[in-house]
């Protein structure tokens, strides 16, 4: 996955400072903007759409982004950077002895925020970018290894431990067909006979996750008589 194809969460009581935030991003080339306007907001959006980065505002309504950030980094440990109009050195200080990865004193020129926030990714996620044998792109939809999720434009979804076998299995030999008996000795071993029932079982819950119409999938393929197929970008 490119960098910029990353999802950042954006928490600004401020409409139009979020607005803003939001449209500096964009323009710089970020695809994936998600924005809350309070602690509430947050927690729901960091469980929803599971972002890649967090910036962070420490004054909100209803709590304050230093506790926060130590609540959602309690479910996830992802890049944040805090954005504040306090510029004592005590909040700067406090903030990145939590672990906060940078903190942007408002107000900010545009540029200042785009560099700082693709410093903060490339330190976190250019290793990962680089190997891109960790997640897997269906179209829209990107299956993060490490995480076993499935996250597209219509959510993020967590994938069983044997639906990823099964994944894996496929996307080693994309484009190729694996049979019905490979498949089930990847995931249940050598004593794998008369799993063939559970395996389609598993098969129509991961179109039902990663498939837009699962009925007429265009990822998952079946090859009758011979077993299953994982399509290529250009052939989905």
């Amino acid at each position: 996955m490119e960098l910029y194809e990353l999802k950042i969460l954006t928490v600004e009581d401020e409409p139009q400072v979020r607005k803003m935030i939001c449209e500096i991003l964009k323009e710089a080339g970020y695809q994936q903007v998600c924005t809350a306007g309070d602690c509430k907001e947050a927690r729901e959006a960091f469980r929803t759409q599971a972002p890649d980065c967090v910036l962070l505002d420490v004054m909100l309504p209803d709590g304050d982004g230093f506790a926060l950030m130590q609540q959602l980094r309690q479910e996830r440990d992802v890049p944040t950077l805090f954005l504040s109009a306090r510029d004592a050195d005590e909040d700067r200080l406090r903030g990145l002895g939590l672990g906060a990865d940078d903190y942007i004193v408002k107000p900010f020129l545009p540029a200042e925020l785009v560099l700082r926030v693709g410093a903060v990714l490339k330190r976190s996620y250019a290793a990962q970018a680089a190997r891109p044998w960790e997640r897997l792109r269906l179209g829209e939809t990107v299956v993060d290894w490490d995480s076993c999720t499935a996250r597209s434009p219509r959510g993020t979804c967590s994938l069983t431990a044997k639906e990823c076998a099964i994944l894996r299995c496929l996307a080693a030999r994309r484009g190729k067909i694996v049979t019905i008996d490979a498949l089930c000795r990847a995931v249940w071993g050598e004593d794998f006979f008369g799993y063939e029932n559970t395996l389609m079982v598993h098969l129509r819950r991961l179109r039902a996750k990663l498939e837009e119409d699962p009925s007429h999938p265009k990822w998952l393929l079946t090859q009758r008589g011979l077993g299953y197929k994982l399509a290529q970008e250009d052939e989905g």
